[in-house]
Formats: structure tokens, sequence, C-alpha cells
């Protein structure tokens, strides 16, 4: 039988790295963190006025 192959094959393409902006670009981690923001910034105002 011969050999028809060219070699090696080629690499499949490397993907790049996710880092933290793709983390935070998920709808669910963003409504997560605009929920606890809202949760703090209304301890924070409920501590400024009303005690």
């Amino acid at each position: 039988m011969v050999d028809t192959s060219r070699g090696e094959a080629p690499a499949p393409p490397v993907e790049e790295p996710r880092g933290c902006l793709f983390a935070l670009s998920q709808p669910p981690l963003m409504i997560f963190l605009t929920v606890i923001g809202v949760l703090l910034l209304m301890a924070a105002l409920h501590d400024l006025f009303m005690l």
C-alpha cells in the first residue's frame, strides 16, 4: 500500500484563553452582580438616612 499522507495533520486552531471580560459579558452573572449591588446600595442608604 502506498502512503499518500502529506506529513502531519494540520494543528487545530488554538482557542484564545477567555478572561474576566468574557465572564462579565454573561447575562446571568451581570444580573446577579446587579442584584448584589442594589442590595448593598439599599443597605448603605438605610444606614445613612435611617439610623
